[in-house]
């Protein structure tokens, strides 16, 4: 699958003289993170945020849960969420904001990928063998975790150090 290449816009709660990390930086960062933060609605309208792992591939943000677990039904509901990733310091880094529709992979082509990419980042026994994590990558292939797919309507990277900057990506 192509990419898309976002359009930019530096936003005004950039520092004097700031410019943009480009999205080629902000693609690199997505792909290196190790956690990312998924923010959904509940269906009473209350927000919920959770820590979890994830991919970057071919220009989408994939992670998967459990069928039973809030996330999961938070998804059913409203599926449009936002993941987040970045630094938790001021003097340098990119924190990240990814906005879009989370879509239930169900292309059996699909999971090999995101089985793969899991296992190619994070290893394929990444704790204790019969560990939370343990055979993630079977797990996706096997069709036993829901996998969802984001693609980004939106993203906004917030650099920081000597110059901050605001950077709005959209997706068209």
């Amino acid at each position: 699958m192509a990419e898309r290449e976002p359009a930019a816009e530096l936003g005004a709660f950039s520092s004097p003289g700031a410019i943009s990390p480009g999205w080629a930086r902000a693609r690199g960062d997505l792909q290196d993170a190790q956690v990312y933060w998924l923010s959904s609605v509940r269906p009473d309208g209350r927000p919920h945020v959770t820590p979890l792992l994830g991919v970057w591939l071919d220009g989408a943000l994939y992670f998967c849960t459990g069928p039973t677990e809030r996330k999961a039904r938070n998804l059913a509901q409203n599926p449009w969420c936002v993941l987040t990733t970045g630094r938790n310091t001021l003097e340098n880094g990119l924190d990240l904001v990814v906005e879009g529709e989370a879509a239930k992979v169900s292309d059996e082509a699909e999971f090999r990928s995101v089985a793969e990419a899991f296992e190619s980042k994070y290893g394929p026994h990444f704790t204790a063998p019969e560990g939370t994590w343990s055979g993630l990558g079977d797990t996706i292939r096997a069709g036993d975790a829901l996998v969802y797919r984001v693609a980004p309507s939106t993203a906004f990277g917030f650099g920081k150090g000597e110059r901050f900057s605001q950077t709005r990506w959209r997706f068209s």
